[in-house]
This record gives structure tokens, sequence and C-alpha cells, in this order.
């Protein structure tokens, strides 16, 4: 099911999302419900109703409240709900982590509009209460109430609709029940230029088959991908890549249709077990033909430009041990990458770019790269590769049944623009002082939602580096100069011998646990012409200089680094300086991590500048700027693909607490704050020690004026030794 919204624009109370969502969690006596709920956010309030209030005047609310400052969201990942797949969102107090809810969605597309939902609603709540302040002190009694003129009459009349409601969900395939017997959205690249050199090895029925031929001759294996168009949305092909139902793998996985669910180690990863039948391969034919088996674990995240990335690499499980008959064989490494492709004119069918990736050992089944190029259609990897074919095909075949399904789609889009003809009455009337999720961990009225109605409901049908050098502020355009920074200020000599942090700057490419600066023509950013043709450019160089880093470990979280007496921010040559930014990566493990940045500028900050409003704007606004592009320059391919290339908003995807005093600002990025974060680190974590990451760090351009995106700063770590970290002293 792909979440349908209406993008209306954002006015400050004027408009209110709205949605069906399920109401997740345990009752009294420790049952695991699932409810259906139709979710309304107007302003900093929160209403769920058990059914659409503008269907069903003077429908009153089950649970309401408000949204707080101290209120979190935090997505879960996959959750299984009697036997379905649904996508969990935590809501929790910062402060007190007991005081929790939890809500499911049945889509990862649909939690991040709500997440984006209830950070508008944050925002609202911040707005009142400063508004409040500048004029008298209000009580928190008066502060919830909504019989003011302002909230006077709230109405359904400005929606934005998230998802399409339970009654489609009754339509869509179980994504783990197994029948006994059949058992930036224009561009689908990365944010940093990719070294890998890919050539077009074979094409058959319009599949293209791939081999990247720079792979290092030291290198024991091939990385081969396969690439098509998929007439289908992200969500639905991951949806399909993701399910156990054999009898719909069947109808396009030619090798590993045979699954079964093992374990769910979190949101993001799990465990599965296959089987599959090397009947069909002929070079398998022999005297010792045996089936096969395997177990890998998958993990996956979603983008925040709408694609997906699922991770599978094989692995053991204690309870799937090799068994008679069957030879335990290790699966190809593999990823799966989905991107969002613009629509044909005139036609509303959502298309895909479906890339498969895998790597093929030059031993055992990767024999055929030497001697067997003619009979690469009767290997496993080819079977591996075509299954993004068997995709495309299958989508096809499914192409009347699926706009048969989504029939209503077109009928909703035309309908969410239109005023509600009915008004919620109780919305108009809403007076709470309760947080939100307090309001959802209260006990609901016995009998109201039975258990076979729950269920009924739930039922129903290696490459060479780039070349590495330090960001000369006078080689900055005057124009960045003047924009940023007062140009008529004597800059400030910044030397590099002047700063000692606990990680050392490298002295070449080969040297390990140690930083330098790759500058920023890694990086593409937006172009002078993005709002009209959505074109990006390489970077230019930084415009702060990276001049020391920090490698910690402690415990317990390490945060505020900036006000530690022996940061180099306290030294006499930092107190000097006019501004430093500090970023500290907060990595979650036993014990916790802190990789901690220092960039410095050498003229102080232009007032009015993008780069003022980014230090002195409040965090909602740096939530909304603040953007980070990493990037595997070496290592493992796995897991430079895990990690991708794409910007992401940290404010949006991570907690982040920012610390602005005296010539610095201070950004502690909580990774382990995101189930999504925590699992690629968990990745990076086991072959940190044989990896190179590329980081830039820069403040999102939203408007013509801001363009072209200019670079913040850059840094590179060159193969990081955890056990070589410095115990942090406080």
């Amino acid at each position: 099911m792909t979440a349908e919204l209406c993008f209306l624009h954002w006015e400050r109370s004027g408009a209110a999302y709205a949605g069906w969502v399920y109401h997740v969690g345990e009752n009294s006596v420790g049952y695991r419900f699932c409810r259906a709920r139709y979710l309304v956010i107007k302003g900093k309030y929160v209403a769920m109703y058990k059914r659409d209030p503008a269907q069903h005047p003077g429908e009153k609310p089950k649970r309401k409240g408000v949204v707080g400052q101290f209120l979190m969201v935090e997505e879960v990942g996959r959750q299984i709900y009697h036997r379905r797949v649904l996508y969990a969102l935590k809501i929790f107090n910062r402060l007190d982590q007991t005081k929790q809810g939890e809500f499911a969605c049945t889509s990862a597309e649909e939690v991040e509009k709500w997440i984006a939902a209830f950070q508008h609603a944050k925002e609202e709540a911040e707005y009142d209460k400063e508004r409040a302040s500048g004029h008298r002190f209000i009580s928190s009694e008066d502060e919830f109430k909504l019989n003011g003129v302002r909230f006077s009459s709230w109405s359904l009349t400005k929606l934005i609709y998230i998802g399409r409601g339970p009654d489609s969900l009754l339509r869509r395939p179980s994504i783990v029940t197994q029948e006994p017997g059949f058992d930036d959205f224009y561009s689908n690249g990365g944010d940093a230029i990719e070294q890998a050199d890919w050539r077009c090895f074979r094409t058959v029925n319009g599949l293209r088959i791939f081999e990247d031929v720079t792979v290092s001759k030291a290198e024991k294996g091939t990385i081969m991908k396969s690439v098509g168009v998929v007439e289908a949305s992200p969500d639905m092909i991951f949806e399909t890549i993701m399910s156990l139902d054999k009898s719909q793998r069947y109808q396009w996985d030619i090798l590993t249709g045979d699954l079964e669910y093992v374990e769910e180690i979190d949101g993001h990863t799990d465990v599965v077990y296959g089987t599959f039948d090397p009947k069909y391969l002929k070079r398998w034919n022999s005297l010792f033909y045996v089936k096969r088996d395997f177990v890998f674990h998958r993990y996956w995240r979603r983008d925040q430009d709408g694609s997906y990335s699922i991770t599978q690499i094989s692995g053991t499980h204690k309870s799937r041990p090799p068994k008679q008959g069957f030879r335990r064989i290790a699966l190809n490494p593999g990823v799966w990458e989905i991107a969002p492709l613009p629509a044909r004119s005139g036609i509303s069918t959502p298309r895909s770019l479906v890339t498969q990736i895998i790597e093929i050992k030059s031993t055992g089944w990767g024999q055929w790269k030497k001697s067997h190029y003619s009979k690469f259609h009767t290997t496993v990897p080819y079977a591996l590769l075509s299954r993004t074919a068997g995709l495309r095909e299958y989508f096809k075949a499914e192409i009347d049944s699926e706009i048969e399904d989504h029939g209503t789609l077109a009928t909703l889009s035309k309908e969410v623009g239109k005023p509600a003809s009915t008004s919620v009455e109780e919305c108009g009337t809403l007076e709470t002082n309760e947080q939100f999720y307090d309001a959802m961990m209260a006990d609901e009225p016995a009998g109201e939602d039975s258990d076979e109605e729950e269920k009924e409901l739930l039922h129903k049908p290696h490459h060479r580096l780039k070349n590495v050098a330090w960001s000369v502020m006078v080689g900055l355009s005057p124009r960045k100069l003047s924009g940023e920074f007062l140009s008529k200020v004597m800059p400030v000599s910044i030397e590099l011998n002047q700063f000692e942090g606990s990680l050392r700057l490298g002295m070449g490419e080969k040297d390990c646990n140690c930083w330098a600066d790759p500058g920023g023509k890694g990086f593409m950013v937006r172009g002078k012409t993005y709002m009209q043709d959505f074109v990006k450019v390489p970077g230019d160089d930084p415009l702060l200089k990276l001049f020391a880093a920090d490698w910690f470990k402690h415990e317990d979280k390490v945060g505020c680094i900036a006000k530690h007496p022996k940061c180099v921010v306290q030294s006499e040559t930092g107190k000097k300086l006019p501004f430093i930014l500090i970023v500290n990566l907060q990595v979650p493990a036993r014990p916790n991590y802190s990789l901690i940045f220092y960039f410095a500028a050498d003229r102080p900050i232009r007032p009015g500048s993008l780069l003022d409003k980014f230090v002195n704007g409040d965090d909602a606004y740096r939530n909304s700027r603040f953007k980070l592009i990493p990037s595997i320059v070496e290592g493992y391919w796995v897991v430079k693909r895990a990690v991708g290339t794409k910007a992401c908003l940290l404010g949006r995807a991570v907690t982040c607490h920012y610390l602005r005093e005296d010539n610095y600002l201070e950004i502690d990025v909580d990774i382990g704050s995101s189930s999504v974060a925590r699992g690629v680190i968990g990745l990076v974590l086991g072959y940190v020690t044989n990896i190179v990451v590329d980081l830039a760090v820069l403040i999102e351009a939203k408007d013509e004026k801001e363009l072209p995106e200019y670079i913040l700063g850059t840094a590179r770590i060159n193969r990081v030794n955890p056990e070589l970290a410095k115990v942090f002293e406080e």
C-alpha cells in the first residue's frame, strides 16, 4: 500500500494532518493489542478517534493530548502484530521514557510523514510558548486550552491526508504469512562521487548486468549488479522483496523463493532461513546432487528521498543448524537499491529504478569468471541477478489487479484538496493539559474493542583515494567570503600545530587511526539553478577549516565537549578564533564513542547571512537545515552500500542537541536515537579498522538566493581503531 499525501502550504495553525494508524501496545492483562484509529494533528493538539470524524459527525476522541517541548518521536521499524507487518513509531518524554506510547502505520513512507507532522506540532508548541512569554506569563492550564479565539473553530477544512485507511490494508497480502504447501526524487544517485567503474557485461530481455572493473586485483571476488525499471512505487517493491509469502515469491524469485522467518533482531534487522533446489542450473547436476540451504541477515533503511536499501549478508543462527539432506552454503552478499523515478508524461503509474548488487567469490560459485563466461546463464549469480527482471515482469503481470486494488487513489487525490463537508465539533471544544503520550498509556473502557474484532480486522482478506588537501580560505570565491563573513576584517591565521586533539593528523593515504581534510570536490551540492532543474554540482572548498579531531570512549554518551577545560576550544589559541563549529558524532556501542570534529572560521560571521541564521537561530531552524553527506571511499563494498552517499538532514533523522556559547556552536548528534542509524553503525563498527570515511557538513539551501550551496566543512577518517580511542575524563 502506498501512502498518499496532498502537499498543501503549511500555515501556522491553518492545516491539520489526518489519517489512519494502529494504536499498539499491551493492555492491563498483558494482551498485545492492535487497534485501528484515526489520528488528527492540528497545531500542537493531537486527537485519536475510533472512526473518521469527518464521516461520523459528533465522534468523540478516544484519546487526546498536546505535544509538549519534551515530546520525542522515534521510528521503531518493522514490527509483527497478529502475523502482519506494520511500521511502528514510539512517542515518549525525553526526560522520562516511562511515559510513552506507540502506534503503527502500514508503510515506512507513512511513518516518515507522521514524524514530520509531530515535528510541526512541536514547533507550533514552541512558537506558542515564545509568543506567550513575550506578553505575559501563561499558566500551564491556560496554555493547553482551545477555547480562545484562535482555536474557536477547529474544523477539518485544510486536511493533509496520510495513508489510505484500514479498508485498503485488508486487501494487502500478508508479509509474513506462509500458506501450507506454498510456503532529491528525480535523482537516483548519491551526493558523493562514486568511484566504481561499471561495465555492461550482458543484456538479457532488457535486464542490464554490469561488472565493476575497478576492483583491485588483490581482491578475490567480483562485484556485479543488475539494473531494471519496475512499474511500481518503491514502497510496493520493498514490501515484495521483504515478503516471505512463498506463493508470491515463486512468481518472481527463481532461486530464493523458499524462505522462512527466523528472528527479528530489531525493527530494521532480521534473520531469514532459505532453501533452493539447483536442478535447473545444469552445472550443478552431478552424481552428488543435493539441495542447498542458507541463513542470512537482512538490514533495511529508507532514505529521506523515498528510496530503499536492503543489505543481505550470510550468517548463522542457533535455531537453524545444518540439516541432513542439505548442503549449507554462504549466500552471496547482496544489496537491493530501490529509487523512485518521475512518472512518464500523461501516465500516473509510478516507476522505480531497481538495482541489485552481489559479490561473487573467485572460488566455488565464482569459477565462471575465469572459464565459464559462455555458461553464465547456468550459474547461481545469474539466477540471483535475474530476480530484478523477475520483479519487473511480476509487476507487469499484476498491473491490472493493482489498478483495481488502488482504484480509489485518483478519487482520493482529487478530494484531498476539497474542504471537508463536516467540521468536527469535538475538535472545536477540545481542552486538555494532558501530554499525548500519557493519553496513549491510559486504559480504554472495557469492552470497547474485543479481541475478535481486532483479529478480524487484521486477518481480512579498492579504489585509489582522492587527493587530500587542506581547504585554503583565500581560495574561496569573493562572493562567499563577503556573503558569510565580514570581508573587511583581517583574517586570523589558523596554524594546525597550535591545536592538538586526541586523534592525530594523518601523514599520508596509508596512515591509520588519523584524520585529514579531503576538500569538497568529491561531494555533490545543489547548483545555482537547482530550483529549476534539480542539477547538483561538485562542491567547492569548504567554508570552514578542519583544525582538530577527537576520538573518545566512555560508558555514557559524551556531550557538551566545548565546555571541558581541556578541549581545544578552551585553549588560549581556540578562544581567539572568530568562530568554531563542533560536530560531535555520538556513536552507540559498548562503550560509547564520540568522534568530534572542530571547524574554524578565520573571520567573524556577517550578521544576516545564512551561516548567521543557522548559528544564532533556534533549534527548529537548525534541524531543518543541518545536512551531512557520508562517503566510504575505501572499504568493504557492502558497508559502502549500507552507508550510502545520500545527503541526510540530521536534525530530521536523529536527535541533535545544540550548544551556542562564546565563539562556538556545538552540535551533539545522538546517532543512537534512530534505529536506522544504530543498524548502520553496528555494521560499520565491524569493519571500521579497514575503511576510510569522508564526511561533509553543510547548511541546506532552500531558496534560490541561497544557491549554490556551499560546504561548511569536510573530514576524512582513516581506519580508526576503537581500542585506541582515548578514555574521556570528566
